[in-house]
C-alpha cells in the first residue's frame, strides 16, 4: 500500500469520525459528567471496540450479518435499546450529566466497558467497515484480509486520537458546568433526548 493511497485512507477517515455521531455525542457526556480521564478512557473504549467490527470484516463474517435478516435485525435491534436504554436514564437523571451535584459518577473500568460494548453493540459500524475498507484494499498487493486489518488498525489510531480531543475539553467544560447546575441538568435531558431519537433511528428499517 503506497503513502498517498493510505493518506486518502487516512483523510477520509478523519472526516467520517469527526461526524457527529453516538459515540462521540458520548464522549463528550462522559467528559462533561466525570472530567478528562473519564472522557479520554470512554475515547479508548470506543476505539477499542472497533477491533472487533475490523476483525469481523477482515475474516468476512461481517458478510453473514448482512446475509442473514435474522442475525442483523436481532443485533439492531439490541443496539437501538441499547441507545434507549441510556437516554432515558439520561432524561431521570437529577444530576445534570453526573456534574451538577459534585458525584464522583462511575469507576474508570465502568466507563471504559460501557463505551466498547457501545460500540459493540451498533451493527452499522460492522456494515460500514464491511463496505468502507475494501474501497482501500490494493487487490494487486495480495492478502486483502491483512490490508483490511491494518486499515482498521489505523482507523482506530486517528478515532482515539479525535475522541481523545474530544474528551479532554468535554472535561474543562464540565467544569464550567459544575459552577452552573441548571445548565447541567438541560445538557443532561437535551443528550437524553438524542440519544432516544439515535436508538429509534437505528431500530427504523433502512
Amino acid at each position: 500500500m503506497t503513502l498517498p493511497h493510505l493518506l486518502v485512507f487516512l483523510a477520509t477517515s478523519i472526516v467520517i469520525t469527526v461526524a457527529p455521531g453516538p459515540d462521540n455525542l458520548q464522549v463528550l457526556a462522559r467528559g462533561i459528567a466525570q472530567g478528562r480521564a473519564a472522557g479520554l478512557v470512554a475515547a479508548s473504549g470506543f476505539a477499542s471496540g472497533l477491533l472487533f467490527h475490523t476483525t469481523l470484516a477482515a475474516l468476512g463474517l461481517a458478510a453473514v450479518l448482512r446475509a442473514s435478516p435474522w442475525a442483523f435485525q436481532g443485533i439492531r435491534l439490541a443496539g437501538a435499546a441499547y441507545l434507549i436504554w441510556i437516554g432515558l436514564k439520561a432524561l431521570t437523571s437529577r444530576a445534570g450529566l453526573g456534574v451538577a451535584q459534585g458525584q464522583a459518577g462511575r469507576p474508570l473500568w465502568q466507563v471504559y466497558r460501557q463505551s466498547v460494548l457501545g460500540n459493540l453493540m451498533n451493527p452499522k459500524v460492522t456494515l460500514f467497515f464491511l463496505v468502507f475498507l475494501p474501497q482501500f484494499v490494493d487487490a494487486r498487493a495480495g492478502r486483502p484480509s491483512l490490508q483490511m486489518f491494518m486499515l482498521g488498525l489505523v482507523f482506530m489510531l486517528q478515532t482515539v486520537i479525535i475522541f481523545g480531543a474530544y474528551g479532554w475539553f468535554a472535561g474543562a467544560l464540565g467544569a464550567w458546568l459544575k459552577r452552573r447546575p441548571g445548565v447541567g441538568r438541560w445538557l443532561d435531558r437535551a443528550a437524553g433526548a438524542t440519544f432516544i431519537a439515535l436508538g429509534v433511528r437505528v431500530a427504523l428499517p433502512g
